[in-house]
């Protein structure tokens, strides 16, 4: 990795959305970022932010920010919007770093894998948690051949909530978290799988697993399940199972099988942020031993990325990202590394919906495959509602009570959203 050099020419870049996008522009100004323009449409919460950052322009309209004498954007706005928000951008001559996930359909995909194309601007998506320090470690680990060929990975991300709490965070009851199937939300497991050993997914089979009744938290104005259960068959032949997102025991975890080892980080309590990395006996070079677990640090900027937001994460998208623009060359998480994961998702719903069948992940890196899906506007979200939609759960299209409704508006107030 390169140091950042003070002398480099700043890279003009705005953010919106100010929930998320708050942290990508407090730590902008490391890599050679210089924020000049913030945009959300919540003009309290812009006025705040604002306060932050006293020299910068405050937009509410994406259209007149756009306008702003900017390099690049960051889009940290809401999930099921990046792609509109990203292909806007990139015909404007704009780099663009998106939050995930990249797309909410197909023809989605196929718009911002061509836009990208045209504008030869640099694309990055911002999945941080390829860029803890035990998945950087077990990168470097699979590139020097220490497992051997990957055969078969297991990774999960588990993020359980209140429903107080979702509520706070989903407010309006046509807000995307009451309808985003959990499996949509796939990425922050199965990217650090993908950028560990450089294999993408060829098609999928999923199961989704519904809210149990008797559920004391479940959340209420929610129309989907707890979570998703994907088997990602990948190009390399190898299998990856991916797990997630709302079951009880909040965590990480990525486990990778090789021809010649194994190595995954743990979980237990106390050892968060350690790997472990196993050897057979027959396996063993001179210098290896059966099992060693140590606390991998970060390759680079180890100061900069223990200060960062998601382990290190917020750091490393943004210094990425800034060192593409500088270089001119497309980041390992480019468009289509970002639509691989993307469709798994999009994919693995249809698959859930089908009783488990296996769905293709169709390669959006060839025009003549793109071609097959720029007209598939298949959607939960409520904005695409109509005939031959998806529901957002495996029960079907479901609706909250009349109570849930009152709990979540009770919330909703309390914050300051008035409205539906």
């Amino acid at each position: 990795m390169k140091t950042i050099k003070r002398s480099q020419k700043p890279i003009r870049v705005g953010v919106i959305g100010l929930s998320r996008g708050r942290s990508f522009a407090s730590s902008a100004k490391y890599v050679g970022l210089e924020l000049v323009a913030l945009c959300d449409q919540w003009k309290a919460k812009l006025r705040q932010t604002g306060k932050q950052f006293p020299r910068v322009a405050l937009y509410t309209d994406y259209d007149k920010f756009l306008e702003h004498d900017l390099d690049a954007v960051i889009l940290a706005n809401y999930f099921h919007e990046h792609a509109p928000f990203a292909v806007k951008a990139l015909k404007r001559g704009l780099h663009v770093m998106s939050e995930t996930s990249a797309c909410k359909t197909m023809a989605e995909g196929v718009e911002l894998a061509r836009a990208v194309e045209r504008s030869k601007k640099i694309y990055l998506l911002a999945e941080n948690y390829c860029y803890f320090a035990y998945n950087q470690e077990m990168r470097r680990l699979y590139r020097s051949g220490e497992i051997g060929e990957f055969q078969m990975g297991e990774c999960e991300y588990m993020h359980p909530m209140l429903a107080r709490d979702v509520a706070a965070i989903s407010p309006g009851g046509n807000h995307w978290r009451n309808f985003i199937p959990p499996i949509y939300y796939c990425t922050h497991a199965l990217a650090p799988i993908m950028y560990i050993t450089e294999t993408r997914p060829e098609y999928v089979n999923a199961q989704s697993v519904p809210y149990s009744p008797v559920d004391t938290e479940r959340h209420w104005t929610k129309r989907t399940d707890i979570g998703f259960h994907i088997l990602c068959h990948m190009n390399n032949g190898a299998v990856t199972i991916v797990n997630g997102i709302c079951y009880r025991g909040h965590g990480n975890w990525y486990r990778l099988h090789g021809t010649r080892g194994l190595m995954e980080n743990l979980r237990t309590q106390g050892c968060q942020g350690k790997l472990r990395l196993v050897h057979e006996h027959w396996d063993q070079r001179p210098g290896d031993v059966a099992e060693k677990i140590y606390t991998p640090d970060f390759p680079a900027h180890a100061d900069r990325a223990r200060q960062a937001g998601h382990g290190g994460g917020d750091f490393f998208t943004n210094y990425f990202f800034a060192e593409a623009i500088r270089s001119g060359r497309q980041p390992f998480l480019n468009v289509y590394r970002a639509l691989d994961m993307t469709l798994a998702g999009i994919q693995g719903w249809r698959s859930c919906l089908a009783k488990g069948a296996p769905m293709e992940i169709p390669d959006f890196r060839r025009e003549s495959v793109r071609r097959k899906y720029e007209n598939d506007h298949w959607s939960p979200f409520p904005e695409d509602a109509g005939p031959g939609q998806p529901p957002s759960s495996i029960l079907g299209f479901i609706k909250p009570t009349r109570r849930q409704f009152r709990l979540s508006r009770a919330v909703w107030r309390e914050i300051g959203y008035k409205g539906p």
